[in-house]
């Protein structure tokens, strides 16, 4: 077994949220375990995130296709790491949020994805835990069966390099109407198993939840992203097919 140590990229797609960007940046600043790249992907902002990230003294990737798909997919094309992980500018990961994913990828091998959930950092500070519960349960709730899988959180995930190679050719890229995280679950899920680990320290803007019309455009793009691998990935066949790839890898490994 190889000792040598992972390299670790960090995604983060960014459109108008300087302040929020700054906030991040300064957590991923004070990691136990630091990242050996930080790429911010600047997808058209007007303000000024591009020179909070320079100022940083992060890389910053330009995406000029408009959409989270297309600067996603955009960092992840440009991480060098043998990690890749994800987060958005308006997130704030605990202290250990990288060691903790790179503990978690040693400890399971066999995954080629590992996500996590997250917390509230504002709102209503007595209802935060039981809000982010019933945000993010509903999501996996509904998006597990579909996948026959964990989906990806895309505020809170990492993912091996080989993982996002085997991916980057059939993933969505543009449009402002799909999940890219869930979108990526579909095609990452094809060849390679994905976790989910609780302690994975994270905590989120409250944005999702303050007008109704916002939490019920994600419900309609996490429709669509489901709706978009149909009939191919409709869940029966697509557990059918997951089921007897891993047979034909237990089979292999034997």
């Amino acid at each position: 077994m190889s000792t040598t140590r992972p390299t670790v990229s960090v995604v983060i797609p960014v459109k108008d949220d300087a302040l929020e960007l700054a906030r991040c940046l300064r957590a991923l600043r004070d990691q136990t375990r630091p990242a050996d790249q930080i790429v911010v992907v600047d997808n058209g902002s007007r303000d000024a995130s591009a020179l909070v990230a320079l100022a940083a003294g992060v890389e910053v990737v330009p995406c000029a296709t408009p959409g989270i798909p297309a600067a996603s997919a955009r960092g992840y094309d440009s991480a060098r790491g043998d990690l890749i992980l994800r987060l958005d500018a308006d997130c704030i990961p605990g202290r250990e949020w990288i060691e903790r994913m790179l503990d978690t990828f040693a400890r399971h091998p066999d995954a080629g994805a590992i996500t996590g959930g997250a917390d509230f950092v504002d709102g209503p500070r007595v209802a935060r835990r039981i809000l982010a519960w019933l945000y993010l349960g509903g999501y996996f709730a509904v998006t597990w069966p579909a996948l026959g899988h964990p989906p990806l959180f895309g505020s809170n995930f990492g993912m091996r390099r080989e993982a996002w190679t085997d991916a980057a050719a059939s993933v969505h890229r543009a449009g402002f109407d799909i999940h890219d995280d869930l979108d990526l679950a579909f095609h990452v899920g094809e060849r390679h198993g994905i976790r989910f680990a609780r302690d994975l320290p994270m905590t989120i803007s409250f944005r999702p939840m303050r007008s109704l019309s916002a939490l019920l455009l994600r419900h309609a793009r996490g429709f669509r992203t489901v709706f978009l691998h149909w009939p191919e990935d409709f869940p029966p066949r697509r557990w059918m097919r997951l089921r007897s790839t891993r047979r034909a890898g237990l089979s292999l490994s034997a």
